[in-house]
């Protein structure tokens, strides 16, 4: 599925133009910060999972 600072594509792109999100924090809620501008988002487990499109790096070991 997603882990702690996977790159993963949301459903639509930021409005920097960017697609590509790294999970930065996971609990309750997720906070994804964006690959291109550094835009910091947080938000409900529950809504991050309709958004998420999928999975483009896993973390690093």
């Amino acid at each position: 599925m997603y882990d702690l600072h996977d790159i993963v594509m949301m459903k639509k792109p930021h409005a920097c133009g960017e697609n590509r999100w790294e999970i930065i924090r996971m609990g309750a809620d997720i906070k994804i910060s964006c690959c291109g501008c550094g835009h910091i988002v947080m938000m409900s487990r529950r809504d991050f999972e309709k958004r998420m499109k999928k999975v483009l790096e896993k973390a690093a070991e």
